[in-house]
């Protein structure tokens, strides 16, 4: 009798846990078709132009999601990836929720029926990011547009030119920590930039024009419309990119890693220009005009006639006090470029700086006899000063006619030396500009 009712019972048992299961399944079946039919609904609420309630509709069933089967999450990933990239704007959350479900549907299954979806949304993603920054940028909204292509270079690698972008942005927004760990990560890939270019001479002219594929151009070659084609590569970003790192570690103090980190990318390309910019610049940065000079020095070997180089060490020298270098690095600089106005100026300046000792001197002068004759040697002295910086003043001011800081000097100096029509003439320029 006993026996038979274990019997019962185990029997029981076994007939309840497989009601148990029955009802678990179609509970799991009941869960699973009504996410269905939610994700459904949200489909619909989108191809309305309705995202606001797709992602309420998707929200209210997302805490079921981890218990759904695997086709079920990837559609649910999906339809929330477009409902949220189709209401970003310019919204970087949405953006950055929308990328992330579509790499959630990749990492669920690459081989999904929806994979290929996601990849085409994932690719839209990474444009709205990358257009959206370009916005920023252009209202200075350097941070957002930096954190929008960073977001655009993790979802595609392989385009490091990204990563570049985000680094210099971030840079100009003044985040300079992140703007440091990009940079960084720039070299640790081994970025540089350098890519190839193309170009084609149009056909019945000698105007050259640049192509963004090689096949672009050979179209274009093929038609008939271009001849002559030719290839170069572009230059190197990478002393652009040590040069705003040194900048930084100089901004933030560190003079020695900007130093060290120098010298290694010297020591790695002793003959690449771009780095010895920016070797330049981080001494001028630094207060250090004499290693300033010496590396200009050694640009100018590969760069003899750029008047830019010998203005620099103008200024780098007449801030070290040596006028008289200061002049002959002016001097070069104007005879490569007539027109170079700043150093027009600052030759003129230097020139007249040696007005304040004559003066000065004149100043300290008795009444005898002696001294008059004394002050009439000054005051020519300090005539032949204004007569010698004259000609560049008169060059910068027709060059930079609306300066009205030239134009009184200029009228200084004419009425110094007694020449009263031109000086009435900066005169009536100084009324005429007096308003604006």
């Amino acid at each position: 009798m006993k026996k038979r009712n274990k019997s019962n019972k185990n029997l029981n048992i076994s007939k309840m846990k497989k009601q148990i299961l029955i009802a678990g399944l179609l509970m799991v079946s009941a869960i699973t078709f009504g996410q269905k039919k939610e994700i459904k609904i949200a489909q619909k609420a989108i191809k309305s132009g309705n995202f606001s309630e797709a992602i309420s509709t998707l929200n209210g069933v997302e805490g079921l999601v981890s218990k759904s089967d695997s086709n079920v999450k990837e559609q649910y990933y999906l339809v929330k990836a477009e409902a949220y990239i189709g209401s970003a704007d310019n919204n970087y959350e949405k953006m950055n929720t929308a990328a992330a479900a579509y790499e959630k549907v990749l990492s669920l299954n690459k081989n999904s029926k929806y994979a290929a979806e996601a990849k085409i949304g994932l690719q839209e993603t990474i444009n709205a990011l990358l257009i959206s920054a370009q916005l920023d940028q252009s209202s200075q909204k350097y941070l957002e547009g930096s954190k929008k292509i960073y977001r655009g270079y993790t979802l595609s690698k392989k385009d490091t030119i990204y990563l570049y972008y985000a680094a210099s942005l971030a840079k100009d927004g003044q985040a300079y920590d992140d703007a440091i760990k990009y940079y960084e990560e720039l070299i640790d890939v081994s970025y540089t930039g350098v890519k190839e270019e193309f170009y084609a001479t149009k056909k019945g002219t000698k105007e050259e024009s640049k192509f963004e594929s090689v096949e672009e151009r050979n179209l274009a070659l093929k038609k008939g419309e271009y001849i002559i084609p030719r290839s170069k590569f572009s230059k190197s970003k990478k002393g652009t990119i040590l040069k705003n790192m040194t900048f930084i570690y100089i901004n933030n103090g560190e003079n020695e890693k900007a130093t060290l980190l120098m010298k290694k990318a010297r020591e790695e390309s002793p003959d690449d220009v771009s780095l010895m910019y920016a070797q330049a610049e981080m001494y001028y940065k630094s207060g250090d005009m004499i290693n300033y000079k010496k590396i200009i020095n050694e640009v100018i070997i590969n760069d003899p006639t750029n008047p830019d180089l010998y203005y620099n060490l103008g200024v780098a020298s007449a801030k070290n006090n040596e006028k008289e270098e200061a002049l002959i690095y002016y001097t070069k600089a104007i005879e490569l470029n007539p027109d170079y106005i700043e150093a027009l100026i600052n030759k003129a300046q230097l020139i007249l700086d040696g007005e304040s000792a004559i003066v000065e001197e004149m100043n300290a002068l008795g009444t005898s006899n002696a001294d008059y004759d004394k002050y009439d040697l000054l005051k020519k002295e300090k005539d032949d000063i204004y007569r010698e910086a004259l000609p560049y003043l008169e060059s910068a001011s027709k060059l930079r006619p609306e300066s009205l800081d030239i134009v009184r000097t200029l009228k200084g100096i004419y009425g110094m030396l007694g020449m009263d029509e031109e000086e009435n003439a900066m005169k009536v320029m100084m009324e005429n500009n007096k308003g604006e």
